[in-house]
């Protein structure tokens, strides 16, 4: 799956880079319109298109029927039945195709969110003041930080020591709770910058990309490291397998998406099935697809 994914963002990082020169919005309009018409053309090669238009036919039938012989109720009660059975026969056939697309579907949505889904986490060194010792100061309170949190088996959870990078302070002791697998640490980033938070187990070492300040913004930012199947998820790192944890995640802010509606990975992910809807819709008949 690393492998997978590195190829994926390599792919996203080459085709985006000319498109963000114009702006995020257009990057994101383009590649989701792209994808959009992409996957109409292979739907037309999955689907049984025939199948598709004679059932598309019939339902149009039985509806004039309907109309004709809207008088005779044993006719019309019939002719509503067939109708309904062939709207089922109708979805599966459009339905089936689309199983197989679910796979590049998450992969293009996943590599969209982790690019323009989220904000670097704010700097807040004023933060780190309130914890000084010195009188007057304002008292520390929890939540203000960023909460970082960790779960994986027990002897990894009981063993684990977080290691942060200058820039990055703790505002909490590590807080390690083997027994329902999870840990929690509160930290604070006092500078702009790129940081790999180290984890170390029993079981190996492993890191978290942190990312705090505008300035410091990279191309790709995801909230949450993790392993198995929900990697396709979150692809800008690789998985956590062998190191005996399973997932360490923390809350990057929502970004703000332009001029285009929404927020956030939300946003992103309405915006991506909007313009490809809409470029589909404008493609069907010059690909002469049924659907």
């Amino acid at each position: 799956m690393n492998a997978i994914n590195a190829l994926v963002t390599r792919a996203f990082d080459l085709l985006l880079a000319p498109l963000e020169w114009v702006g995020m919005e257009f990057a994101l309009l383009v590649v989701s319109g792209v994808f959009g018409v992409l996957a109409l053309w292979v739907f037309k090669y999955i689907s049984w298109q025939k199948g598709i238009k004679a059932t598309k036919d019939r339902i149009k039938g039985h509806l004039i029927e309907i109309r004709i012989y809207q008088d005779n109720l044993g006719v019309v009660s019939k002719a509503i039945g067939k109708v309904l059975a062939r709207n089922v026969q109708y979805m599966l056939l459009n339905f089936g195709p689309f199983i197989p697309m679910a796979v590049p579907f998450t992969l293009v949505v996943a590599q969209l969110v982790v690019r323009y889904g989220f904000d670097p986490v704010p700097v807040r060194p004023e933060l780190v003041a309130s914890q000084s010792a010195e009188p007057g100061r304002p008292p520390v309170i929890a939540g203000e930080g960023t909460t970082l949190r960790i779960a994986g088996d027990a002897a990894s959870i009981g063993s684990l020591e977080l290691v942060l990078p200058e820039g990055l302070v703790a505002r909490s002791p590590l807080a390690r709770i083997p027994a329902q697998g999870c840990a929690v640490q509160e930290i604070t980033a006092t500078s702009p910058g790129v940081y790999d938070i180290l984890l170390r187990t029993s079981a190996g070492e492993s890191t978290k990309r942190f990312v705090a300040g505008q300035e410091a913004r990279t191309r790709t930012m995801q909230p949450e490291r993790v392993t198995g199947l929900s990697m396709l998820l979150w692809p800008a790192e690789d998985s956590l397998a062998g190191t005996g944890l399973t997932e360490v995640k923390f809350v990057y802010p929502e970004s703000q998406l332009g001029w285009l509606p929404g927020s956030g990975p939300m946003g992103v992910i309405l915006v991506f099935l909007g313009a490809s809807m809409l470029f589909g819709f404008i493609a069907m008949k010059p690909l002469g697809v049924q659907i």
